[in-house]
């Protein structure tokens, strides 16, 4: 393979930079976003993060919550689970490695990974405990190691599932235990070659009979071909017990993210859409799933909005495309969703938290922070809030790239960022007492 040199890198970063830059937002929040027209250049826009430490910065939480590391130092922390008991638990790892098809794939990796962590993967979950209730978490230990990419964590009874990003995986489990009792059991594989998209996301159904494992595409949009798309681009639903499966919705490019709603028990998900067609195209998306569903991937996007690149088109599939509930904004790399408590407090009491992890192929950049999405009577209806921001300063300097968040029933928002490797942890302010009444 031909190395491409450092300054050839810089020049491509010079003219992807250049390709297509964009000096307006649409409007691409909420049911009905702007779409424009596709915008096929000879490069895609690329805006790299620029990593930096946080030094004496923060991200900042809104005004009455506040905002504290929990764990640093860690080893690209994914996704968490809240335990019965409090404890945390973190996944940490690194997957991917599909081989580049392209020089412009080469060269595109390369400028991305300048955006990332440079720590390796631990693959590993690491646990954290608060012994005493007071925002500390004394303990850390490795509860599980020499896994494969974890991402997807839940937990059923006495079972917590793993979702590797070769394998879906089942340790025993007992409340107050900080490290595994033996090695994991192997509940069914999960799809696993060229792993373009590797993240393997996971959520448990309410009575515990079903898991649902979210899979991403083998590629942008079929260049690779079909053939090796077989089992992906879908959520599948998982017997707990007996690890057989079937699809339970198709059509999604990427589902990062997976939760359950309370009350209603429906599934949703956070969607990464397709690039390579314009800096605003196409939006990220939140949705409920249902179950047969076809959402568009690789035929159309939102809807019906045919993508000409697909050659053969089907239109049986593109009439039938659902249109997703809720669009994020395009690029902003949606990775982590979870459903609120009232605990978080009357004004986030009804929603769902997303972690955006951030545009590389937009200007300006898109994402870089935690939204709220506020629910009325079980659905979306309302703009984005946002919640935590600043992993993008002013400056231009990127200190964070949020992926999982995870509600602690308790009232804390547990965020995972895996470029400062840091557990973050937001949380209501606690009220002021009461002042004594003045002495008559």
């Amino acid at each position: 393979m031909r190395v491409v040199a450092p300054f050839a890198i810089v020049a491509a970063s010079a003219l992807l930079s250049a390709c297509g830059s964009s000096s307006s937002t649409p409007n691409q929040y909420g049911p009905n976003p702007t779409l424009p027209g596709p915008h096929r250049g000879l490069l895609p826009t690329m805006k790299i993060a620029n990593p930096a430490g946080w030094g004496d910065q923060r991200p900042i939480a809104p005004a009455g919550y506040t905002i504290t590391a929990i764990a640093t130092d860690l080893k690209i922390p994914r996704q968490t689970l809240v335990l019965p008991n409090g404890d945390i638990l973190v996944a940490e790892g690194r997957g991917g490695g599909e081989p580049k098809l392209t020089p412009k794939d080469f060269v595109a990796s390369k400028l991305k990974a300048q955006g990332t962590s440079p720590v390796k993967g631990g693959n590993r979950l690491t646990l954290l405990r608060d012994s005493n209730g007071d925002g500390v978490y004394e303990t850390r230990t490795v509860f599980a190691e020499n896994l494969n990419a974890p991402y997807g964590l839940a937990l059923i009874g006495n079972t917590l599932y793993v979702a590797d990003q070769d394998a879906l995986l089942k340790f025993d489990y007992r409340t107050g235990q900080t490290r595994a009792s033996g090695p994991p059991v192997v509940l069914t594989p999960l799809p696993s070659a060229i792993n373009h998209h590797w993240t393997k996301s996971l959520a448990a159904s309410p009575d515990g009979r079903f898991l649902y494992v979210g899979i991403g595409s083998n590629s942008n949009i079929t260049e690779r071909g079909m053939n090796v798309e077989t089992d992906r681009a879908m959520i599948w639903q998982v017997d707990a017990q007996t690890g057989a499966h079937r699809q339970f919705a198709t059509g999604l490019r990427n589902p990062t993210a997976l939760a359950i709603q309370p009350v209603t028990n429906q599934l949703w998900a956070v969607v990464n859409e397709r690039d390579e067609i314009g800096p605003n195209l196409v939006p990220d998306y939140l949705t409920s799933v249902r179950e047969g569903g076809f959402y568009g991937w690789p035929y159309s996007y939102w809807g019906q909005h045919t993508d000409n690149r697909v050659r053969p088109q089907n239109a049986a599939k593109v009439a039938s495309a659902i249109v997703p509930d809720y669009g994020l904004g395009s690029h902003v790399a949606a990775l982590g969703v979870a459903f609120s408590s009232p605990a978080m407090g009357a004004r986030f009491a009804d929603g769902v938290f997303v972690g955006e992890h951030g545009s590389w192929n937009r200007t300006p950049p898109s994402g870089y922070r935690v939204i709220f999405v506020p629910f009325t009577n079980g659905r979306p209806s309302g703009p984005p809030i946002d919640f935590v921001t600043n992993f993008l300063g002013k400056d231009g300097k990127t200190r964070g790239r949020p992926v999982g968040v995870t509600v602690d029933p308790k009232g804390a928002l547990i965020v995972a960022d895996d470029l400062s490797n840091t557990i973050w942890r937001v949380t209501p302010a606690a009220p002021r007492p009461a002042a004594a009444p003045a002495p008559r």
